[in-house]
């Protein structure tokens, strides 16, 4: 489902941040609390990859 390989960290950074983005605009559309929560939930775990990333990247400089 995602591209686990990438460049950089910030082109990792990137495309999570797109992602997170498309999820956001799921979560304003779909009716239920259940959905809206299993798509927060996704969200938040791309977030703390991103998050991740950009620690690890930071440890390397």
């Amino acid at each position: 489902m995602f591209d686990t390989e990438m460049a950089s960290s910030t082109d990792s950074s990137a495309t999570v941040g797109e992602e997170v983005c498309r999820l956001y605009e799921r979560y304003q559309s779909v009716e239920s609390d259940e959905e809206r929560h299993e798509i927060a939930l996704e969200m938040g775990t791309l977030d703390g990859h991103r998050h991740a990333d950009i620690y690890a990247a930071l440890e390397d400089e």
